[in-house]
């Protein structure tokens, strides 16, 4: 595998915060950071739609914010330290919203953790005739809602 930003495409569930990421998610990460102000945090869950109405983001962010799918707002363009933010907005611990992303529950994905992570087997990357190799946990594919 080269290590060039495009070998990251071959790793199932991995999306590479780079500064085209940077460009896409920058209204969505300004929204998160919006978070840290109280009178925001109450304005935001007393009408989601209304407060994200003032942010010029995209629909697709928009409804992945609604839809508290980190795996979408990652795609999306969000970086994981400002998500957090909304996370928190919510009440969600960081290990629940790593949880969520994975597809496990708060508790198994704790023990994963203490069991010294998940496998690499079945976790590596697609093959080299370009066939995604099996992978267990279920990134970016419906899994991510806190």
């Amino acid at each position: 595998m080269s290590s060039s930003p495009d070998s990251f495409e071959s790793i199932p569930g991995t999306t590479l915060f780079d500064a085209q990421q940077s460009r896409k998610g920058y209204w969505l990460n300004q929204f998160c950071m919006s978070l840290m102000s109280a009178a925001n945090r109450q304005r935001f869950l007393a009408d989601p739609e209304a407060y994200l109405a003032d942010w010029p983001m995209s629909p697709a962010q928009k409804e992945a914010v609604l839809a508290r799918d980190l795996n979408r707002l990652i795609v999306e363009g969000g970086n994981i330290y400002f998500l957090v933010k909304l996370g928190a907005t919510h009440g969600v611990s960081v290990q629940n919203m790593c949880a969520s992303m994975t597809g496990l529950t708060a508790q198994a994905y704790r023990d994963m953790l203490l069991q010294g992570g998940r496998s690499i087997e079945g976790n590596r990357y697609v093959g080299e005739d370009g066939d995604a190799q099996p992978h267990k946990q279920p990134q970016g594919s419906g899994a991510g809602r806190f």
